[in-house]
């Protein structure tokens, strides 16, 4: 159960990283619609085979050269 809880609050901290660079929107269009590289497909994609959110915040960060003070 506590495992749960800690992915849960990492998936909270993804979307708000996600949001907060991207925009509520575009955040959530970016997730469905663009295939990253690194992470062979969707972000959705992603999440929903289990890859943690830090892995997938990170292969976003190296796509789009996020800034680092934003990662």
């Amino acid at each position: 159960m506590p495992r749960t809880t800690v992915s849960r609050v990492r998936l909270s901290e993804f979307w708000q990283r996600m949001e907060a660079r991207f925009g509520a929107v575009y955040a959530h269009s970016l997730a469905a619609d663009y295939r990253v590289t690194a992470l062979g497909g969707t972000v959705n994609e992603a999440i929903e085979r289990g890859e943690e959110p830090r892995s997938v915040w990170r292969a976003i960060c190296q796509e789009f050269d996020v800034p680092q003070k934003l990662r």
